[in-house]
């Protein structure tokens, strides 16, 4: 069995806890803040968070970055979806003259987007996109292993190494996201692998429908998670046999975040289920995950109970792409500004 890299094995141990100290004086500060203790709700759990994460009892506004990988699966041949595979590649390209819904959302937010093509199939066109494919697609899961070991590895540490790129460059948030046809497809066998979970419970319609595409995609499923018998308690083992290109990179994308104490603001089913590969292999990463919404696929609840977490959003997308962890960026930002702007009850006493 191959084991992890130098690169990833270096990662998962730069994992540290969170500075309960800078927590801790964090707490103190909203609690003298100019309102009844807890009267703001999640946004001063979000800024301890925060505090913890950065090391700062007073957590700053930080630039914002979206990683986007992209990539193609194997599964695409069993024939359940209504788009042509082509579709990643060019919404990746699109991502350029930004066309797409997450450039959009990323300008909204102020972020930086970065597509990272980890597996597209065939030639990509495009500066903006970062070169690092591994091959063209995975296999069919329904008929074999996604890829194998060692390519789940090289999958992950594209993630890390996207991750680093951005944060080297200044960013101080990350956002996830994917784009890939049949990708909710690989990430339900990867979700039922891992949470033991039942293929009628994670496999959504996606963007294929209903009726008879929905009872190809759960056979496909089916079939795939018995064909390659993933053993869930290694999410190594999962991702190689079941998984794809984009989620692996994803979980990359967690580790590093977590390694270099920066924020990673996950998006809907497909990052939330990278973000559950994440935890597997190190628990400390979930502590520095922010859920941003919850996303309408069927999979996207049992991913949060998984990952213990609540939503901070429930808007009814299933874009993907990364939309929604653009969305949340303003209430991390809003958070940052709370504890540093508002005034306290100590105020109060100063003369005027």
């Amino acid at each position: 069995m191959s084991q992890p890299s130098p690169l990833m094995e270096k990662t998962l141990n730069n994992i540290g806890p969170l500075d309960e100290d800078a927590m801790k004086k964090a707490r103190e500060r909203l609690d003298g803040l100019l309102k009844p203790p807890g009267s703001l709700g999640r946004l001063e759990d979000l800024a301890v968070q925060l505090a913890g994460i950065y090391g700062e009892p007073l957590p700053r506004v930080r630039p914002k970055g979206i990683v986007m990988m992209a990539a193609d699966n194997g599964i695409y041949e069993e024939g359940f979806h209504t788009y042509p595979q082509e579709i990643t590649r060019l919404v990746a390209e699109l991502a350029g003259p930004g066309l797409i819904g997450v450039s959009v959302l990323a300008r909204h937010a102020g972020s930086s987007l970065l597509v990272v093509d980890v597996g597209i199939n065939g030639e990509v066109r495009g500066e903006h996109i970062l070169p690092r494919k591994i091959r063209n697609g995975t296999g069919n899961i329904s008929k074999g292993p996604a890829m194998t070991r060692e390519e789940a590895i090289r999958a992950v540490e594209v993630g890390i190494e996207a991750a680093n790129f951005l944060i080297d460059s200044g960013i101080g948030v990350l956002g996830t996201g994917e784009v890939g046809i049949c990708n909710t497809a690989t990430t339900a066998a990867v979700l039922a692998a891992l949470s033991g979970a039942r293929p009628e419970d994670v496999v959504g319609a996606g963007t294929g429908g209903g009726g008879d595409a929905y009872r190809l995609k759960l056979d496909a499923v089916k079939t795939a998670l018995a064909v390659n018998r993933p053993e869930g308690s290694d999410p190594l083992d999962v991702l190689a046999k079941v998984g794809g290109f984009d989620l692996a990179g994803l979980v990359g994308c967690c580790l590093a975040g977590a390694a270099r104490r920066t924020a990673v603001v996950i998006d809907g089913f497909i990052a939330g289920t990278a973000a559950l590969a994440a935890v597997r292999l190190n628990p400390r990463v979930r502590d520095y995950l922010i859920p941003s919404h919850l996303s309408a696929e069927k999979g996207a609840r049992l991913v949060l109970e998984e990952l213990g977490m609540e939503p901070m959003l429930q808007m009814n997308m299933r874009l993907g792409e990364g939309t929604g962890a653009a969305l949340a960026f303003s209430l991390l930002d809003a958070a940052c500004k709370i504890i540093n702007e508002m005034g306290s009850f100590a105020d109060l006493n100063q003369p005027s």
